[in-house]
């Protein structure tokens, strides 16, 4: 390497040093302490008194074996999934909607939206407003003869409807991120090769699962990727609308909830069984990420 080239590699190490160094302070060094303490026995009491953590191997995840709780907490995480497809589907379908010039489609466009840049705070306060007993769903129930006259549901009080009641919010405020995605996705796609099919003889129904969803497969694996790991990993939700008890009767209760409670939110203070318990929802994202892009990289999407 010349005297040009070193001087052309250390000006490009230079301007890289600031977002390097900030990388690997708040993001590489949490990555590997947190995974080192996994392995450790490590609590508030140690913090307290300066002590360093100590080592004890595998110990923490025998515990989480045969700890009920957070069985139950990967257990909902994991039915958690049950949204992506749900969401992924009507995202990308409401995309291809509103990816048209059609009257007051840039309202439409931003209502769908809203929801997401909406505060999970204001989220909870009008939606435990829809879900209890005297809100607007029952009242739409009921309006509909749907359900009983008489029947007072507080669905997020009742552990058969909370998972699902908190579930449809998630749906509600994810949706919107997707259909933007998708819409992106779609305005990539050359008019003219759905133009040609069409002239073809092509139905809609063809056009659509025979060109848009093939050219669409890099944005469906990432919007797919995305929504896997933010249900995999959801806490904003459950937090807010049981007050972070994981309720009633640990129904709500999730993997990512556990490792909040074990270290922040409880009495714990166990930051080992935290960090371990930690390591085994980023070992089900990883295998979950691997099956995502194993299933789009094979074309399965194709019709």
């Amino acid at each position: 390497m010349n005297v040009k080239s070193l001087r052309s590699a250390l000006s490009s190490y230079l301007f890289l040093a600031p977002a390097l160094v900030l990388l690997i302070l708040f993001t590489l060094y949490p990555v590997l302490y947190g995974s080192y303490l996994g392995f450790t026995k490590y609590t508030a009491v140690n913090f307290a008194t300066n002590q360093p953590p100590t080592w004890v191997g595998l110990d923490n995840f025998r515990t989480l074996a045969t700890d009920d709780l957070f069985k139950t907490g990967v257990l909902n995480s994991l039915k958690y999934l049950l949204v992506v497809p749900a969401l992924q589907l009507a995202s990308l379908a409401v995309a291809v909607l509103v990816n048209r010039q059609l009257p007051f489609i840039a309202f439409f466009r931003a209502a769908y939206y809203v929801p997401v840049i909406t505060s999970i705070s204001l989220a909870a306060v009008m939606w435990d407003w829809i879900y209890n007993k005297d809100g607007t769903l029952n009242w739409l129930l009921k309006s509909l003869h749907l359900m009983n006259p008489k029947s007072n549901q507080s669905w997020l009080l009742d552990p058969n409807t909370a998972f699902w009641a908190i579930m449809f919010v998630t749906f509600w405020r994810g949706f919107g991120y997707y259909m933007v995605l998708y819409m992106a996705g779609l305005q990539t796609i050359p008019e003219e090769l759905e133009e040609a099919a069409r002239l073809d003889g092509a139905t809609p129904w063809h056009v659509f699962w025979r060109i848009t969803v093939p050219l669409m497969q890099p944005t469906i694996l990432l919007c797919s990727l995305l929504s896997t790991l933010s249900a995999i990993r959801v806490l904003e939700e459950v937090l807010v609308f049981t007050n972070g008890t994981g309720g009633p009767l640990n129904s709500t209760y999730t993997a990512l909830l556990y490792v909040y409670k074990k270290s922040f939110g409880g009495l714990d203070f166990n930051y080992g069984l935290a960090s371990a318990a930690g390591l085994v929802v980023a070992a089900i994202a990883l295998i979950l990420s691997v099956l995502n892009f194993r299933y789009f990289r094979d074309g399965s999407t194709r019709a």
